[in-house]
């Protein structure tokens, strides 16, 4: 598997991706009907941001994006957000894809990386969080809408990169 910058010829791919897990609305406070065209801008624009794909064979089978969290006098503290195809999971992309952020945010100076809205629910990210480094430093009573589960908590998660 390689992990690369995404390209323009990346975004069908970066889409079958991204449009199950937000048509879900389990993990991502994000319109569940939001269209393709509104998740890729989304998920790749903005300042400061880059995002990457995971591929295999051709075919993207994760992405994420690493941005500031805040401007000004928060840009020292990077942000990600992650997607892995319903496909692949289990096979250890999302790993792949938090160590690669982690060494990227460190290869673009930030000082840390926090995680802004984490989905209590959502274990399996929150165990993988935590044994990359990631520390719950809070949590949101009922801040998030779970389409079955009604309101759940979401956790900040923070690691430092460097004293």
């Amino acid at each position: 598997m390689e992990i690369r910058l995404a390209r323009e010829d990346d975004e069908a791919g970066i889409w079958t991706v991204l449009e199950p897990v937000i048509r879900a609305g389990e993990t991502y406070a994000l319109d569940p009907d939001m269209t393709e065209a509104e998740a890729l801008a989304y998920w790749t624009g903005g300042e400061g941001k880059e995002t990457f794909v995971a591929v295999r064979d051709g075919r993207v089978l994760g992405t994420y994006f690493l941005r500031p969290n805040q401007p000004g006098g928060g840009a020292h503290v990077g942000n990600c957000g992650y997607m892995t195809s319903p496909e692949a999971r289990g096979q250890g992309v999302a790993r792949a894809m938090r160590d690669h952020s982690v060494a990227r945010a460190r290869e673009r100076g930030f000082r840390a990386v926090q995680f802004n809205f984490v989905v209590s629910v959502n274990q399996v990210a929150v165990r993988l969080w935590q044994a990359g480094g990631f520390e719950i430093v809070g949590t949101l009573p009922g801040a998030f809408r779970h389409p079955r589960l009604g309101y759940v908590d979401v956790y900040v998660m923070y690691q430092v990169l460097e004293g």
